[in-house]
């Protein structure tokens, strides 16, 4: 007999772990490079204006064919594609590893993407396909999965950090191979297996929505250099809003389409997902511009730079684990949800008194644990909220849209904070002033996305009362 608490036997214990640990990796994959840019940015030839899309080329192609991967999961399997996820993975990590130029890098990190987009969708799938009949079980679920997104944030920073220090910046890419042998070789023991599905794949709406995304995403960076007016910035956005009209007709015409647009009619759906969305697009510029300021600015080394943020992440995980399913009982996701991307807004508009004379214990703690809290509240009552609200047999195709928002909020609210640090002074490097001043109104920019992100959610989120399950649930710890 299970421990209370625990999921239903070892085998599921098991699953549950991988599953964890492919959500670490995915997240991790995003935030070990943040503390290693510099020295990429010195032996690659990066500029200051396109270093981000060592980030954004990897989050491009992960939200752009997370829909794709979550459609694929349906139709062939969640094991199958789970498996095919830390295959390609592994390619991309050795490919961004050996780079020696950008181009190489950048087209490494976009292999990367698109494994991980395989992973994401698969492995929702998979909690869902062990725990989703039972909502005690589901719930503690969703906190392990929840809380394994800080923990690869917070092992990527502090990896990141210590790897960039004391070894070299190759191997934050390199410490994947060994995850993925492993996860391939366990995936078949600990997963159960689910039959292949008739239908079709919509290959032209992923190639549609992917490089309408990318395109959007490559205008908003590249605006401050080649101005906001110019025919190339207007031009590419065109393009961008173009593909993406185009993917939403293709999607409203086909009989087995990418996307089912009719999906978003269930309610709470739409909401949560725009919740996932605006809350990444505020929190992923806060991860970036903070590494930079630490570095930049302070002038921390790579290492001591993952340390401090620490604490901001620990928070994070303590509170996704202990405390937000017992509230989510409690009061139900929306109030959560409200409240935490207004907290985020107010961690990132303190973050905006950073000084240039400033330290960690000031400038950076206080404001960056406010931010977690926010950080923390918010994200698992929306990422359950966008999961629960589907059809069941729709869960993969839910787990890609989840997914998707998330990522496309990555790209876009880092693209446009990059912009709007650029125009401030932020590409001037040496000038602590203008540095400061450049990341400061990027954390006002970020904690303007969360307001909206809060008044969206207030607006949009219906509130449903909390079930009996839910309550016994919360009553009893949280532990998996």
């Amino acid at each position: 007999m299970s421990s209370p608490g625990a999921p239903a036997n070892s085998r599921n214990r098991a699953a549950l772990w991988l599953i964890a640990a492919a959500q670490f990796m995915v997240i991790m994959d995003t935030s070990i490079i943040g503390v290693a840019l510099p020295k990429m940015q010195g032996d690659l030839g990066f500029t200051q204006g396109n270093l981000s899309w060592v980030f954004n080329a990897y989050v491009v192609a992960f939200g752009g064919l997370l829909l794709l991967g979550g459609r694929l999961s349906d139709l062939f399997g969640a094991r199958k594609l789970f498996s095919t996820g830390w295959a390609i993975l592994a390619v991309g990590s050795l490919t961004a590893g050996l780079a020696g130029n950008v181009t190489v890098e950048l087209v490494g990190r976009a292999v990367q993407g698109a494994g991980a987009a395989l992973i994401a969708p698969a492995a929702l799938t998979l909690l869902m396909m062990l725990f989703g009949h039972d909502p005690k079980e589901l719930t503690r679920a969703f906190a392990l999965y929840g809380a394994a997104a800080p923990a690869g944030g917070t092992a990527g920073v502090f990896l990141g950090g210590a790897i960039t220090e004391y070894i070299s910046w190759p191997w934050v890419f390199y410490i994947n191979i060994p995850v993925a042998v492993i996860a391939l070789l366990a995936t078949p023991k600990v997963m159960p297996a689910a039959g292949r599905r008739s239908g079709r794949v919509d290959v032209i709406g992923a190639l549609t929505v992917t490089l309408g995304l990318a395109a959007a995403v490559y205008a908003i960076v590249r605006a401050p250099e080649a101005g906001w007016a110019s025919a190339q910035t207007l031009l590419v956005l065109a393009a961008a809003v173009l593909l993406l009209v185009v993917f939403v007709a293709i999607q409203s015409k086909r009989d087995e389409p990418l996307m089912r647009l009719a999906i978003f009619r269930a309610p709470n759906l739409a909401g949560a997902n725009v919740a996932q969305l605006l809350l990444a697009g505020a929190w992923i510029p806060m991860w970036f511009f903070l590494n930079l300021y630490l570095q930049q600015v302070l002038g921390l080394g790579a290492f001591p730079s993952g340390a401090a943020l620490l604490p901001m992440t620990v928070a994070i995980m303590l509170i996704m684990i202990t405390t937000a399913p017992k509230l989510i009982a409690k009061f139900g996701p929306k109030p959560l949800i409200v409240a935490g991307l207004f907290i985020l807004a107010a961690g990132l508009f303190w973050l905006s008194f950073a000084r240039p004379d400033g330290n960690f214990w000031v400038d950076v703690l206080p404001a960056s644990l406010v931010a977690a809290i926010g950080m923390a509240v918010a994200f698992i009552p929306s990422l359950g909220t966008a999961i629960s609200s589907a059809r069941p047999e729709e869960g993969g195709l839910a787990s890609g849209i989840v997914n998707t928002s998330y990522q496309v909020g990555s790209a876009l609210g880092l693209a446009a904070m990059t912009a709007v640090a650029a125009s401030y002074g932020a590409d001037k490097l040496g000038d602590t002033g203008s540095l400061t001043e450049g990341f400061s109104a990027a954390f006002v920019g970020a904690a303007a996305i969360a307001v909206v992100g809060g008044l969206l959610a207030a607006v949009m989120l219906r509130t449903p009362k909390p079930t009996a399950a839910e309550v016994d649930a919360a009553s009893e710890p949280a532990t998996v």
